[in-house]
């Protein structure tokens, strides 16, 4: 754990201060939960806080309480500039690296006069003056909810701010089923329960609002499933074209990498999706045991995260990418023996 001027933090937030809150690119729940959630708590302490994104969040997250409030960067540009400009600080929130925001919003935040306040879980974090840091804590959520409890003020936890907290947990920890959910989080969990999160409904407002397409694209992407016994491991593909055909929406392939997790005998799973606006193949990896799938996709696509879970990036082509995958698993094909898990 890093606590990098926590205790200056306070001070400086002993007066109102103008706020901005920012989570990483392709906001997922953790991003926004952790991010709406803190920004409620601020706003109840006296500060003005805006959210800003870079750019759009899965429609199954809209309906978090604040969510309307909310700045997208790349739609909204003047109005999250001008919120960054009039900032005091900026908290970064889910992310590890300014570049994670991606180029547009990164040069606008590397000009940045005042100073930064991080809140994260993912390895090899850029120094900032203020940081809470910390690899083992399953979400940025959970950590925002320590962070109130350092300063004392978890009776400040209303309803609000126990829904966005308790969303951003459940998805980053897949509904609690991770190594990463300990005792200390479901403790948590009881805790923001009592204070108003009511969990059934936050489960189905997340994970029972898909479309029809949303179940046709995961139809082909399993169709798509290809399994790799030798070394435990199975991959998905995913093509521009096919997410056209099903009217592909934000966040309608969260989640379809643990399908292929899932399989008896896998414990390294990855999914290979073609954005062609980026004109990038987005990857997410996922492992079990002690495969670090953080230090593979460091090591070898531009990429990184936590050791079970991680994501990447392509710049070649589809067939270039996978070709690169499945070469590279040789390599690691010890590693993947001893950490599979019966």
């Amino acid at each position: 754990m890093i606590l990098e001027g926590i205790e200056a933090l306070k001070s400086f937030l002993e007066e109102p201060r103008n706020i901005v809150i920012v989570g990483h690119r392709n906001p997922d729940g953790d991003a926004m939960g952790s991010a709406l959630a803190l920004k409620h708590y601020l706003d109840k302490k006296g500060h003005k806080a805006t959210v800003v994104v870079p750019n759009e969040y899965p429609k199954f997250l809209h309906w978090l309480p604040g969510s309307k409030t909310t700045y997208r960067f790349d739609w909204q540009n003047s109005q999250s500039q001008r919120a960054i400009n009039t900032s005091e600080i900026i908290f970064l929130l889910d992310f590890n690296a300014l570049h994670r925001v991606g180029s547009d919003m990164q040069k606008t935040l590397e000009k940045y006069p005042n100073d930064f306040a991080m809140i994260d879980h993912h390895q090899q974090p850029d120094a900032v003056k203020y940081m809470y840091s910390d690899v083992t804590i399953c979400s940025t959520s959970q950590m925002v909810y320590q962070f109130i409890e350092m300063n004392n003020d978890l009776e400040l936890i209303d309803a609000d701010i126990a829904t966005c907290l308790y969303t951003g947990i459940m998805t980053d920890t897949g509904s609690f089923r991770f190594r990463s959910t300990t005792s200390t989080t479901h403790r948590i969990i009881a805790s923001l329960i009592d204070k108003g999160a009511e969990n059934d409904k936050i489960h189905n407002n997340v994970y029972d609002a898909n479309s029809y397409n949303r179940l046709l694209l995961l139809g082909q992407a399993l169709s798509n499933l290809q399994i790799l016994p030798t070394y435990n491991t199975a991959y998905i593909t995913l093509s521009s074209e096919e997410k056209k055909r099903f009217d592909f929406q934000k966040g309608d392939t969260e989640g379809v990498v643990n399908y292929a997790l899932s399989l008896k005998g896998i414990i390294f799973a990855a999914i290979f999706i073609e954005d062609s606006e980026q004109g990038i193949i987005k990857i997410s990896f996922r492992s079990k045991g002690g495969f670090s799938v953080n230090q593979f996709s460091r090591n070898h696509f531009n990429g990184g995260g936590h050791d079970n879970a991680a994501g990447g990036k392509s710049c070649i082509s589809m067939g270039e990418t996978v070709t690169e995958f499945v070469s590279l698993l040789p390599k690691y094909q010890k590693e993947l023996e001893e950490s599979y898990e019966d």
